[in-house]
């Protein structure tokens, strides 16, 4: 539960006196709150670094929980929507489902509320697409795959197809346990979500 609280509350910034316009939350689960690395060298903490190089003036918040689904998102969603009052939400949830086999549809109908739920609060969406290990089947993987398509198609938001492309699988920029990226990995994730969130910053 500390650490719970420890990542909810954890607000990724270089000055807390520095005056910011707006704030972005990234909502995920392991592989956005830095697990098995230092969080300050994390891909949101560079986003934050990012923004502050260009002068973006853009608070990070990282709401990111290690072990979250898309179920566990979706109850927690309205409590970080109202105590932050996001510009922008960057929804990277869904790994957990497939990993612990969960059904797609169920899923597809989480992302779905939690985007709406964002949109009814005027918040901007990007939503984080990804892949899990081919030994679930074919089936199961074409399907968990197809979420984030017919989710981004569906709800009309700006969308990265694999978070993890070029990362996962690569064992370099793997942590031993083959599911979470390293700290060498932190900058193509990084790179991989910039080009789509800068359109909407």
């Amino acid at each position: 539960m500390a650490k719970f609280w420890l990542s909810l509350m954890l607000i990724v910034v270089s000055g807390l006196n520095t005056a910011y316009a707006a704030s972005i939350v990234v909502f995920g689960d392991s592989i956005s709150a830095a697990y098995g690395i230092e969080v300050n060298k994390g891909w949101v903490a560079k986003l934050q670094q990012k923004l502050k190089q260009q002068k973006k003036s853009y608070q990070v918040i990282n709401a990111s929980v290690s072990g979250e689904t898309t179920s566990g998102g979706l109850s927690r969603l309205p409590q970080v929507l109202t105590q932050y009052q996001p510009h922008i939400l960057i929804l990277e949830l869904g790994g957990n489902d497939g990993l612990r086999g969960q059904p797609p549809k169920l899923m597809q109908q989480n992302l779905q509320k939690m985007i709406q739920q964002a949109k009814q609060q005027k918040v901007k969406v990007l939503l984080l697409g990804m892949k899990i290990p081919p030994n679930y089947g074919k089936a199961y993987n074409q399907a968990f795959e197809k979420v984030f398509v017919d989710v981004a198609n569906t709800e009309q938001v700006p969308f990265v197809p694999f978070f993890l492309e070029g990362v996962g699988g690569n064992d370099a920029l793997m942590q031993a346990d083959g599911i979470h990226p390293n700290t060498q990995a932190q900058d193509k994730l990084l790179n991989h979500v910039w080009p789509t969130l800068e359109k909407i910053l």
